[in-house]
């Protein structure tokens, strides 16, 4: 008999997200959310290649939204023929364009791509956890479902009118170029996916969130404007008592309404094992309120700092200095956006940890 294991790899995902959760206890389930963007794909590939064969199971695949550095690298994957795909999925949640006659949703470009590849490939299991509606707040009972295995999932994020503020956005991203294209033209979608050729091929605690500086509070935004990121797939994921939070690019105002929904306060914080941080480790999806509400002690960081220098390092100066419990921080590259945290985990007096991938390598699995 094996102990339960819960278990989360950030894999090499450049600028975005593409996260394997693996847990259980005799065997092995998996859970895979996002694929990161196009340019990282042959690194989640070679990842996935690696899987045992005969056990190549994803229990639930989760795309957060339609931003191209958490769904390109799933478009990418999925556009094969089913039999040369490295996994098998069992379940997919995704936000598109069938859901728009429950909160009027529509959206992008990839959006299109990939609910036209859920219709023609995974239709039977898309959003089945939710009646087949939208993956939100305030669809079923409890916010909460749990897969076959025992994970238990409780929805942060989105909720509807988050959903709904999409709508525009997509409909106008449709517009641009030459796309002549109705929102919801699945066919349509797919025959321009054809084309598109890249989808082929412990101190004591001496500081908490009462904490921040005033200076670090007005540089930490908290305010995303995105409709795309507001849209985000959030959620807690327990097993076997252990718990983590997985942010996608959800809009904290949002994630802190579930919260306190939950009943969780600035007394009463809902402990978690770890906190997969919101866009990247952006400052403008990262409040002093959202630190009051969890306490966590693993922060999770996934980016190579490409393109938009994520995490910033306001965010980062947020966690050490804000969270309840001393916090270990996580990245999955070292490079100059994330290791100029390392000096000060190793100074004496330290409150916080570092870790990162070993050595010339890319990616780190954190076992919770």
């Amino acid at each position: 008999m094996t102990m339960p294991f819960f278990r989360i790899e950030m894999m090499p995902a450049e600028r975005g997200d593409a996260l394997l959760v693996e847990y259980g206890e005799n065997t092995t389930r998996r859970l895979m959310i996002d694929g990161g963007p196009i340019e990282a794909f042959p690194a989640i590939e070679k990842r996935l290649s690696l899987l045992p064969l005969g056990d190549q199971s994803v229990e639930l695949l989760v795309v957060t939204h339609v931003d191209t550095d958490h769904i390109e690298g799933i478009i990418r994957l999925l556009a094969p023929p089913v039999q040369r795909w490295p996994i098998r999925v069992e379940q997919i949640w995704f936000n598109g364009w069938r859901h728009i006659e429950e909160v009027r949703v529509l959206g992008g470009r990839e959006g299109e791509f990939m609910s036209a590849l859920i219709h023609r490939r995974l239709d039977d299991c898309w959003n089945t956890l939710f009646d087949r509606n939208a993956v939100r707040c305030g669809a079923v009972p409890d916010d909460s479902v749990t897969l076959e295995g025992g994970m238990k999932f409780t929805m942060l994020s989105p909720d509807a009118p988050a959903l709904a503020a999409l709508a525009k956005d997509w409909r106008a991203k449709l517009k641009d170029g030459s796309w002549k294209m109705e929102p919801g033209d699945l066919d349509a979608a797919w025959e321009h996916l054809v084309e598109e050729s890249k989808f082929h091929p412990g101190s004591e605690l001496t500081l908490g969130p009462e904490d921040l500086t005033a200076q670090l509070l007005k540089q930490l935004k908290g305010i995303d404007s995105s409709a795309a990121n507001g849209s985000s797939i959030a959620f807690v994921a327990e097993y076997a008592g252990k718990s983590c939070a997985f942010l996608g690019d959800a809009h904290m105002d949002v994630v802190c309404a579930s919260l306190k929904r939950l009943g969780c306060t600035k007394t009463k914080p809902l402990k978690l094992d770890a906190v997969k941080v919101a866009h990247h480790g952006s400052k403008h999806n990262l409040t002093q309120e959202f630190l009051r509400l969890v306490d966590a002690k693993n922060w999770l960081f996934s980016s190579n700092g490409k393109r938009f220098d994520h995490p910033n390092p306001e965010s980062v100066e947020a966690v050490i200095e804000g969270s309840i419990r001393p916090p270990t921080l996580w990245f999955n590259y070292r490079t100059p956006f994330t290791e100029r945290w390392e000096a000060g985990s190793k100074a004496a007096g330290a409150r916080y940890k570092t870790r990162y991938p070993a050595k010339g390598k890319e990616g780190i699995v954190v076992k919770l």
